[in-house]
């Protein structure tokens, strides 16, 4: 018994990883680097920087734009030619790059690091680092994302359109039930944390 639940496990984990090409994806990424920077480090802060990300989660998010799962009207049209193997192999070369964080802000540290270590009990908000890990890597296996040294800007643009459902792609409704909880205070803190979260 025992065996076979470790190895459900094991599949469930391994299920839908890429076998993405990273210098075939590097290759491929050049229009994308436009927007979310040669190396996935965007100097725009509203758009989200993908170095370091798990492979298995910038690949689900790939094909659920070019789907319309999740919804981003630019997206959708950059998404639009790529085939499988494109993204699998975008998804690879963006998996391979290394994030830049930057310094919290002081009158973020402690709020925020309360808050994803810890979580809010009196709120019944979880804490972050149970599924986004203790340096922010995520956890890629699984499809959980690296949280660690993203814009703030987008992090808040994010959790709060997980809050106000108008993004939906979280699988079991998982982010929408804990951001719906949370505060603009709280959202804010959590954001400047993860700039230098790693």
């Amino acid at each position: 018994m025992k065996k076979s639940i470790g190895l459900l496990l094991a599949i469930f984990f391994a299920g839908g990883v890429s076998a993405g090409d990273v210098a075939s994806g590097k290759s491929k990424s050049g229009l994308c680097g436009t927007c979310h920077g040669a190396d996935g480090n965007s100097a725009i802060s509203i758009n989200p920087k993908l170095a370091g990300q798990g492979e298995k989660y910038l690949l689900k998010q790939l094909e659920e734009f070019k789907s319309g799962v999740r919804k981003n009207d630019t997206m959708k049209a950059m998404t639009a030619s790529l085939s499988q193997k494109d993204m699998q192999d975008i998804a690879a070369f963006y998996a391979s790059q290394s994030i830049q964080h930057s310094a919290v802000p002081d009158k973020y540290i402690q709020s925020g690091k309360s808050l994803y270590n810890g979580g809010d009990s009196d709120r019944d908000i979880p804490a972050c680092i149970a599924c986004h890990g203790a340096n922010g890597n995520g956890m890629p296996a699984a499809g959980f994302p690296a949280l660690g040294g993203q814009h703030p800007e987008y992090a808040i643009a994010q959790l709060k359109a997980f809050r106000a459902g108008t993004r939906s792609n979280d699988k079991s409704s998982v982010m929408r039930n804990v951001v719906a909880k949370m505060s603009d205070e709280q959202i804010e803190a959590i954001a400047y944390y993860l700039v230098g979260l790693h």
